[in-house]
């Protein structure tokens, strides 16, 4: 191999994932360096700006521009480490994590788009060659770095309450919404767990690296049959962009086909666009809106609709 392959094959990657358009990155507002820093700081425990800087090989004045400009746009948080004043603990905000979960979301769109092109019984061959430039370029795969472990199962003891507990506390934290919603969520769980047909209706719990991490339902429509409703769909915000979501909802979605129904349905509301997101991908469209005053804030319900 001589170091002129090895160029042509860096201007052939680079020009295939678009990593020359600095300008932005996954039609996004952001440059590939600064997806990346969103990218380490949603996939990694609270970062130290160092850490930051060293995993990334970043000059540090460059880093420090991009993190003064994270913080001005509200998607991170800057304060001493606990263990050393002189080192800054980083932390994305609320914005932060949707802004990272957007990020995910293309890139995984995107790649998915690149592996389309790629005849199935290539992709093996694909695969092993990506592994065997990185084993031999020498890269170490740190313990943070390996894909983290999802077991999707039905809920065990305590984890109805989880489901109960969880979307009371995230959604008052993420949304402002009162404890009204948390009671809608108890007489829902308490209303499957007393009066399910098992053959017709499951719960899921999903877990990441055996840690609960999200929940969803497939129910028996009260006044329909032969519908299936898809309720109380939840991801942990630090569980999001490993596509548990999107997995969750194809779960439930399997299911219902398996169990003979015809149509599933669900109601959500407009502002909660992480789960309309994942909605729209599993081939749910939109049917209602309807403006609403519920759990201490003015809301647009949403009706949506897949054909099984």
């Amino acid at each position: 191999m001589t170091v002129q392959e090895v160029r042509a094959f860096n201007r052939f990657y680079t020009n295939l994932i678009g990593a020359l358009d600095y300008s932005r990155h996954l039609y996004t507002p952001y440059t590939l360096t600064e997806a990346r820093i969103l990218y380490e700081l949603a996939h990694s425990t609270p970062l130290d700006a160092a850490d930051l800087r060293t995993s990334l090989h970043l000059d540090a004045g460059h880093l420090s521009r991009l993190l003064l400009k994270f913080e001005k746009d509200g998607l991170l948080t800057r304060e001493p480490s606990a263990q050393d004043a002189r080192r800054q603990r980083i932390t994305l905000t609320e914005d932060g994590e949707e802004a990272a979960t957007l990020l995910e979301e293309r890139s995984l769109e995107s790649v998915g788009a690149l592996l389309d092109r790629v005849r199935t019984d290539d992709r093996p061959r694909l695969t092993e060659a990506m592994g065997t430039i990185r084993t031999v370029l020498g890269e170490e795969r740190p313990p943070s770095r390996q894909a983290p472990r999802i077991r999707l199962h039905e809920p065990e003891p305590g984890d109805l309450g989880w489901i109960v507990q969880r979307h009371g506390e995230l959604y008052a934290r993420e949304y402002g919404w009162d404890t009204d919603f948390e009671a809608l969520v108890a007489r829902i769980v308490g209303a499957f767990a007393t009066g399910r047909d098992p053959e017709r209706e499951r719960a899921w719990i999903a877990e990441l690296d055996g840690e609960r991490a999200g929940s969803v339902m497939c129910v028996q429509d009260s006044d329909a049959p032969e519908t299936a409703r898809l309720r109380l769909l939840l991801v942990e915000p630090g569980a999001r962009g490993h596509g548990l979501g999107d997995r969750m909802v194809r779960e439930c979605v399997g299911f219902a086909r398996q169990r003979g129904y015809s149509e599933m349905v669900l109601w959500t509301n407009s502002v909660l666009d992480f789960a309309r997101r994942i909605y729209r991908r599993a081939g749910f469209t939109l049917t209602g809106e309807k403006p609403h005053h519920s759990y201490g804030q003015d809301l647009v319900g949403q009706d949506w609709h897949l054909a099984l």
